[in-house]
């Protein structure tokens, strides 16, 4: 049975192993402590919403949401950050089941949407296109990469 709560600074012994594991997943170094603060720091500066998802009364996954906003609609939009269910317990309906909560808190606040960013070889891209996400297709993503200064 999966149940999903929005995370708070006493979740995060739950939070910080699964978020830990999402960064190693991406390729970096694994830091519990940095990780225990970053999560700290986005939950007391209201600067995210987290959802925590148990299965069986284990946590199992999450998802992260950061507020932005559409110039062009003047609405708020959130960006789905991260989503990570860990590979124990992945197959279960997990990720189905933050991604539908995200949507549904989306709603709940009035944005206008959710948008999100993925790998080209992404399988999940999948499950995204099946509850209703749709690839863009009128624009491109770019990044800049700031370089420390000597």
């Amino acid at each position: 049975m999966t149940t999903i709560i929005q995370a708070r600074a006493d979740n995060l012994d739950d939070l910080v192993p699964l978020f830990d594991g999402y960064r190693i997943f991406y390729k970096q170094k694994s830091d519990v402590p940095l990780a225990r603060k970053f999560l700290l720091e986005r939950m007391q500066k209201n600067e995210s919403c987290i959802f925590l998802a148990y299965f069986n009364n284990r946590p199992a996954g999450f998802t992260q949401l950061y507020t932005t906003f559409s110039s062009v609609t003047l609405q708020h939009v959130y960006i789905l950050n991260d989503l990570y269910v860990d590979v124990d317990y992945r197959k279960k309906g997990i990720g189905e089941a933050l991604l539908e909560r995200a949507k549904e808190f989306c709603q709940t606040k009035g944005y206008k949407g959710l948008a999100l960013e993925t790998a080209i070889d992404n399988p999940a891209q999948r499950l995204y296109e099946r509850l209703g996400w749709k690839k863009d297709t009128h624009c491109f993503h770019y990044f800049w990469t700031s370089e420390p200064s000597s």
